[in-house]
């Protein structure tokens, strides 16, 4: 019988831990700091493709050489990511801002299952919002479809799903083996846009260098264009759950996350 003169602690409530109390709270704040921060990665994010990329633009004038671009574009579009997740919205919610990293995170059993599926809906939901103001790119914005990632000229979908695969489990690969060790907890941000500007510079002509369902998502709805579910929803899918397989192989040795957030500060949820 437990002494009625000892005070009970009351559990923590640890989201980012996996470990919400009670059990199937759900947690607003994070899904409005997930939906803000997805907006501002598509906003700025594809704002730098139509620059690199769009009919007349700048970055076509003063970069001739198409993998230049690339490589620049995959950089800053992952410097983007990395302000976020420095940010207060990233102190709040982890700074996923991408349903492949928000998938992963729950098969390490470091977000329950409420949390992850309102963490993609807010995602998704903050694409479609951030992809609308592109509109004011006008014919430049218009001559590469808002951004939207398409495959290669003459790339079957097949390849294409298996290269979003790809690049997918590479960048969680490294951001969260990143995340996952002491030592190198607090260069994770800097990872994004050295990962990405490779990424986008090999892939890119396959299947767009997506690696991020949402940032698909929203620019292809804005620029009423079809998204092929295989490559950009079932290829960045496939990529998270090979990570989560990897990281489980005993003889691989990878260092494993302990919560559910990109960027470590003092004070974890």
């Amino acid at each position: 019988m437990r002494d009625e003169r000892v005070p009970v602690r009351p559990a923590q409530d640890k989201p980012l831990h996996g470990a919400p109390f009670p059990p199937g709270r759900l947690h607003p704040a994070l899904y409005v700091a997930e939906f803000i921060g997805t907006g501002l990665l598509v906003l700025f994010g594809v704002s730098v493709v139509i620059l690199m990329f769009g009919q007349g633009s700048p970055g076509s004038r003063l970069i001739p050489t198409e993998g230049l671009r690339l490589f620049l574009t995959g950089g800053l579009f992952g410097s983007v990511g990395a302000l976020i997740a420095v940010s207060p919205i990233g102190r709040i919610s982890g700074a996923h801002i991408n349903p492949a990293v928000t998938l992963a995170f729950w098969l390490e059993g470091k977000l329950a299952w409420r949390d992850t599926a309102l963490y993609i809906l807010a995602q998704l939901a903050g694409s479609v919002v951030g992809a609308m103001p592109l509109l004011a790119w006008g014919s430049m914005g218009q001559s590469v479809a808002f951004g939207a990632t398409q495959p290669g000229p003459e790339v079957p979908a097949w390849a294409a799903m298996l290269g979003e695969a790809g690049v997918t489990f590479l960048l969680v690969l490294a951001i969260l083996t990143t995340a996952a060790h002491p030592r190198t907890q607090r260069f994770t941000p800097l990872v994004m846009p050295a990962v990405l500007s490779i990424l986008v510079w090999l892939e890119a002509p396959i299947s767009g260098a997506s690696a991020n369902p949402a940032r698909s998502f929203g620019p292809a709805l804005v620029a009423n264009i079809p998204i092929d579910p295989w490559i950009y929803m079932v290829g960045p899918s496939l990529g998270a759950v090979l990570y989560a397989g990897l990281v489980r192989l005993e003889a691989v040795h990878l260092p494993r996350v302990t919560v559910a957030r990109l960027f470590h500060f003092h004070l974890e949820v």
